[in-house]
């Protein structure tokens, strides 16, 4: 008899390795890792298994998209002028507002718009779909079982006051799940937002409120029209900006170490000479 077919799999293992009865979230949480180190979980399963108890625990206000990121269509801009934008951020869907980032009316489906290019005449307005508004405080597995039968892969978040504060989308919620790809520029989530290395560089956390980060590094940025360094760093490109580019201000490089394809996640800034802004706006080499 093959030795394969009789060796128990690794989720017979873990089944069996779990008939301990954990009493709560903190002993299973252990139970996992020893299955780990028995080697009955390797590292990408467990990480899922986690991510999957962290979603249950976790709200919507934990993992939005911050208002500021947001990228939106202004629903009184034609298209020729908001479509070089929706094509530069390589979005499916995008927010559209009226009057403000608070007036949301509807979601574009940027393949809609194929019409536009195919010479047909189109009516922004009548190919919207309607938007989903959620709370900041709706738990991100409730919200999954939304999407999933509502079929909605977007949802406007609104603060207590019926403001919007941000955006969230399944694949946000799915990356709680299956995680994200770490490397050496990764922040602890208890670490602080601006931490200086030894080469005298800050490594900034995109949602860094640009009040704090002008107290830390002595600058004056306006914090008007964004509240955060990551806004204030996308509106200076005009799109977001991949790992790697860069962009000079106030005598300050901000270079990108992590981005996705909805927004920024941390920064590394440091102070320049003069003679090192010839380019204002630098890719990567």
């Amino acid at each position: 008899m093959d030795d394969a077919s009789t060796k128990p799999s690794w989720l017979e293992r873990l089944g069996a390795l779990l008939m301990r009865e954990p009493e709560d979230r903190e002993q299973l949480v252990e139970l996992l890792h020893s299955a780990y180190e028995r080697n009955l979980l390797d590292a990408d399963a467990l990480a899922m298994i986690e991510g999957v108890l962290q979603v249950s625990e976790s709200q919507v206000r934990d993992i939005m998209i911050p208002r500021a990121q947001m990228d939106v269509v202004d629903i009184n801009d034609p298209p020729e002028t908001f479509l070089p934008f929706v094509i530069a951020t390589a979005h499916s869907r995008f927010p559209v507002t009226d009057k403000d980032r608070d007036d949301v009316i509807g979601i574009l489906l940027a393949k809609d718009m194929l019409r536009y290019y195919a010479g047909e005449e189109v009516n922004v307005r009548a190919m919207l779909r309607p938007a989903v508004f959620i709370p900041e405080s709706k738990r991100l597995n409730v919200l999954l079982k939304e999407f999933r039968s509502n079929r909605n892969h977007i949802a406007i978040v609104v603060d207590e006051y019926g403001g919007v504060a941000g955006l969230v989308t399944i694949e946000d919620v799915l990356e709680q799940i299956v995680g994200e790809i770490e490397d050496e520029f990764d922040f602890d989530e208890d670490e602080d937002n601006i931490l200086r290395d030894r080469h005298g560089r800050y490594r900034v956390k995109a949602l860094t409120e640009i009040a704090d980060f002008n107290e830390a590094l002595g600058t004056q940025f306006s914090d008007e029209d964004f509240d955060t360094v990551g806004g204030l760093v996308v509106s200076q490109f005009g799109r977001l900006p991949k790992r790697g580019e860069s962009v000079f201000l106030e005598g300050l490089k901000f270079q990108v170490l992590r981005a996705d394809s909805r927004r920024l996640h941390s920064l590394l800034v440091e102070r320049v000479q003069d003679t090192d802004m010839i380019n204002p706006l630098q890719g990567t080499a």
